[in-house]
């Protein structure tokens, strides 16, 4: 049985940045409000763009494969080691001060899961969340902070990174290609499966549906693992594949348009299928696409896109459960502007994202990281 490569702990000589890919960065902001307007909205507001509201769901398999492609461009293909320690302290001080503030912020959803919960789950709740580890247990998955779970995939995404970045990966375009259309028939095996054998005896699956093992392949983490495998080899075909800018625009165009037009049939697309990695070798096009400099790069990469791209992981963190304290307490009536509402929502959402990473994330990073030696 092959083992993986031994990765250092040792520090080890600084390599140079890549080059910083801001496009990358703004199209998080789209993708992390259309999961706000798909948890707060009526798609039909949304004109022609009504498919990718109503299916925002799909926004968290696109990051799940940013995420490993982000990663291994970073961090794959260097001449030295990933020192093991020193990656796992970095990527918890990014996670973890913004994820304790949602827990902070969702203390009336702890309230009323203290009644939702059997008393088991409420303590494996309790307990598993802080951690990040809820996502394995799967009637406890969105306990406390509605999507949170992703961050127990993420977590062991990271787990395993250093040992990921160290293996030989294929340097030819055709064999990363192969394990592209291996890694999407991987993602679509569970859920696949699923479907096939009906564990939960579920007729028609939508986003209300709940079984336990509904939960188990939409929230675990190692069903969404091919999706960060596949940005991974994303990656790797960006650094040996040579393309032109023309030929990067047509593929984030045609990554764009894949993605909206699988959407319009989506409602007879199996949901499941979907929730977990139908759209990733869209995805990829896209990600492979906007990595180049073209008029669709240019736009993503606007500096306001950018500004809410680098504070998506605040939003998609913090705007579940921000919303519901706003309406809870009445916050607009008592303002007497609840007229604009939901737009006003969705801009306090914005603002409050804005506010959290630029005071709550970035110095609590800071501090994290100067207290845990990194």
């Amino acid at each position: 049985m092959a083992t993986l490569p031994q990765v250092a702990d040792t520090p080890a000589p600084r390599t140079p940045r890549r080059p910083r890919l801001p496009a990358l960065t703004g199209i998080r902001a789209f993708v992390s409000m259309d999961i706000v307007f798909f948890h707060f909205s009526n798609p039909r507001w949304f004109g022609p763009l009504a498919p990718l509201v109503d299916g925002g769901y799909v926004g968290v398999s696109f990051f799940f494969v940013l995420s490993g492609f982000i990663l291994s461009y970073n961090y794959g293909g260097r001449d030295t080691p990933l020192p093991r320690m020193n990656f796992w302290r970095t990527r918890l001080s990014r996670l973890y001060p913004i994820y304790v503030l949602s827990l902070l912020v969702s203390y009336r959803v702890l309230m009323e899961e203290w009644h939702a919960q059997t008393h088991a789950h409420f303590f494996q709740g309790i307990v598993l969340t802080p951690l990040m580890l809820q996502g394995w247990i799967p009637a406890v998955a969105t306990f406390w902070n509605t999507p949170g779970w992703t961050l127990s995939c993420e977590v062991f995404f990271y787990a395993l990174l250093p040992w990921l970045v160290a293996l030989r990966w294929p340097k030819s375009v055709p064999r990363l290609l192969g394990m592209l259309v291996l890694l999407w028939l991987a993602g679509l095996a569970l859920p696949s499966l699923y479907d096939w054998l009906h564990p939960d005896g579920i007729a028609h699956i939508d986003r209300y549906s709940y079984g336990f093992w509904l939960r188990a392949v939409k929230f675990s983490p190692l069903p969404h693992f091919p999706e960060f495998l596949f940005g991974m080899t994303v990656a790797r075909l960006h650094a040996v594949v040579r393309l032109g800018n023309a030929q990067r625009f047509l593929l984030a165009a045609a990554g764009l348009l894949g993605l909206l037009e699988v959407m319009r049939y989506s409602d007879s697309l199996p949901f499941l299928l979907l929730h977990d990695g139908l759209l990733m070798p869209v995805v990829g096009m896209t990600l492979l696409g906007l990595a180049g400099e073209h008029l669709l790069a240019d736009f993503f990469s606007l500096w306001p896109f950018v500004a809410l791209g680098e504070a998506s992981y605040c939003m998609y963190l913090l705007h579940f459960n921000l919303w519901d304290l706003v309406h809870h307490f009445h916050l607009w009536e008592r303002l007497h502007v609840a007229a604009f509402d939901p737009w006003i929502s969705y801009a306090f959402v914005i603002a409050a994202a804005l506010a959290a990473y630029r005071w709550v994330e970035k110095p609590g990073r800071k501090w994290m990281l100067a207290h845990m030696g990194a």
